[in-house]
Formats: structure tokens, C-alpha cells, sequence
């Protein structure tokens, strides 16, 4: 029985050496067939090295991963479904393999050896190797290194990269099933909102129509932004600041700056004017009593005298040259 071990071990260099032999073509239809059944296909050391092998008259594209958790590559968990679907859709676009490609996956636990010889540190690594014989030889046979710096990417990125390497190939485009529970989720949330926009209509067209509400919210709109609203989101001013003197300063001198409660304020004095000449052109004319409408036209004109008041002195802190003022804020 001393033979036995010999014998073994001249019959697997033997089946190592005819697989060595594979021609190229042979090669490529040996995996073409997995890859039909199960695609990308799943390598180890030894199939990746006779997949990879020169000379090839096939592209292969193989992603070099490590999916088991005690590795924590969660870019890699992440990418790994974009990658089948790419390598399935290309696949079944062409089962003939007239684009003479190839699709795999190593695992860091298959091929250690790999990555070791490959002196690899990160995963995942997807690499691009173009044929070395035939009509669509590339001139260099070193394998093309895809770029994930920019992290997870999708199948159809892959693709682009994939096809911009394979001029005047098929290129079956990427191909992902239906999601019915998104579709499903959106038929239902359209079809209430329709009910519910059906069943509120009558009471919500005549708040649209009002013609007080349309003209309350263009005021408030107005207000807002001729008091500086947007020149507060585009400049982040603060809030408040200090007056150097331990208080507080509301109003900021210069016409380039200002604060947030100079916004509020001001939008707050245009507010009152507006109201008080509102009032006056449209309110104290449907007064009867001749006596209180008098007394509304002295108080609105007041109200009227005390806010430009107020606004030219907050017009003087902003221009320290400014020479006009009224009672009481002079």
C-alpha cells in the first residue's frame, strides 16, 4: 500500500497540469456555464488564478470582498447587492456571451493567498482584466483597479465604468426587479390623498378664495422681506450683539450689516404703518358717528406720526449723516 500516496499524488499533478492546458476558450466556456447558473461566479485561489490566467481572449471583472462581519467592511456588505445585480442582468442580457465577459466574486476567506499576493490592505477591490489575444486585446494586460473613494456605489456606475472599457461590445443594460411594495405603498398614499382632497374640497375652496387671506399672507410676505429676512439666511447675521457698554445692541450701524431682531423689529414697524393705513383708507370711512370717527382719524394718525418717529431714528442709527428726525424719537 506505499504506492497509494504516490500514486495520489502523481494523479493530482497530472489534472493539474491538464487544467493548466485549458485553452483560452475553453476556459471561458467552463465559466460562461457556471456564471448561467449562478452569477457572478464564486471564486477561490485556484479558480481565480485559472480564470485570470494569460492568454484570455475574455474580459473578466472580479470583485475582491470580505463579507464575514468579524471584518467589518460594511462598505463591502453594502455594495455586494449592486454587484450581483449587475453581474445577473448582465448575464441574462447575454446568455450567448457574444460580450465574452465574465463576472466573479472572492471572498477574503477563499483567497487569502490572492489577496496576499495581491497586497491588498482594504477591500472591497473590484478589478478589470481585459482580454491579452483576439480582436478586442488591450495593449496593456495589467488589470484596471475601479475607484471607491467615493463610497458605496450602484450597479448602473459600475456598468457605465465597465462599458467605457469595452468599446464595440454588447453591454446588457442593468435591470432591477420590481419593487411592488414601493409601488403598492405609492398607489395607496395617491388614492387617499385624492379622497381626502375630494372629500375637504368644499370646505377648502372657499378659504382659497378669500380674498382677506390672499391679501394677509402677500402682506406678511412683503413685510418679511423688505424688512432683510433673506439678508439674514444669506449672511447667518446674529441674533443680538453687545454694545460694548454691557447692554445690548438691537440695530446694527451701516447699510451692509444688521441683526436678527432688527429684522423682526422693523418688519414690526412696516406692520403697524400698514395696518394704520389700512385702517384709515378702508376702516374709519364706515364709521357713523361722525364723533368716533374723528377720534379714530386722530388715533390712527398718531399711531401714524409715532412710527415714522420711531423708523427715522432707527433710519439714523443705520446712517450716522442723516439729518431729519420727528417727536418723540429725535
Amino acid at each position: 500500500m506505499r504506492w497509494l500516496p504516490a500514486f495520489l499524488s502523481v494523479s493530482l499533478l497530472a489534472v493539474g497540469s491538464l487544467a493548466a492546458k485549458k485553452s483560452s476558450e475553453e476556459r471561458f466556456k467552463d465559466f460562461h456555464t457556471k456564471s448561467l447558473s449562478s452569477s457572478p461566479v464564486k471564486l477561490v485561489d485556484s479558480s481565480y488564478k485559472e480564470l485570470t490566467s494569460t492568454p484570455r481572449d475574455y474580459t473578466v471583472a472580479v470583485l475582491l470582498t470580505a463579507l464575514e462581519a468579524r471584518f467589518g467592511c460594511q462598505l463591502c456588505r453594502e455594495f455586494q447587492p449592486e454587484w450581483d445585480l449587475l453581474s445577473r442582468s448582465w448575464t441574462k442580457g447575454d446568455k450567448a456571451g457574444e460580450s465574452r465577459m465574465i463576472f466573479g466574486t472572492l471572498d477574503f476567506a477563499d483567497g487569502r493567498d490572492t489577496f496576499m499576493s495581491l497586497g491588498l490592505q482594504t477591500a472591497p477591490v473590484l478589478m478589470f482584466f481585459p482580454p491579452t489575444t483576439g480582436p478586442h486585446a488591450a495593449s496593456s494586460p495589467d488589470p484596471i483597479r475601479y475607484d471607491f473613494t467615493n463610497g458605496p456605489q450602484i450597479a448602473e456606475q459600475v456598468h457605465s465604468w465597465l462599458a467605457r472599457h469595452m468599446p464595440g461590445r454588447p453591454h446588457p443594460p442593468v435591470k432591477r426587479p420590481i419593487n411592488w411594495m414601493r409601488w403598492i405603498t405609492s398607489v395607496v398614499i395617491v388614492s387617499g390623498s385624492l379622497t381626502a382632497a375630494y372629500v375637504a374640497w368644499p370646505y377648502v375652496l372657499p378659504i382659497i378664495q378669500n380674498r382677506n387671506i390672499w391679501a394677509a399672507i402677500s402682506l406678511i410676505a412683503i413685510l418679511l422681506f423688505t424688512s432683510g429676512h433673506m439678508f439674514n439666511h444669506i449672511r447667518k447675521v446674529p441674533y443680538v450683539a453687545g454694545d460694548g457698554h454691557g447692554g445690548i445692541s438691537y440695530f446694527a450701524g451701516g447699510f451692509q450689516n444688521q441683526y436678527g431682531m432688527e429684522t423682526q423689529i422693523v418688519a414690526a414697524m412696516y406692520g403697524v404703518l400698514s395696518f394704520a393705513v389700512i385702517s384709515l383708507a378702508v376702516k374709519v370711512p364706515r364709521i357713523a358717528d361722525p364723533n368716533a370717527q374723528r377720534v379714530a382719524v386722530l388715533a390712527w394718525g398718531g399711531v401714524m406720526f409715532v412710527m415714522y418717529s420711531f423708523l427715522l431714528s432707527v433710519f439714523r442709527i443705520k446712517n450716522g449723516g442723516y439729518p431729519f428726525s420727528l417727536p418723540p424719537f429725535m
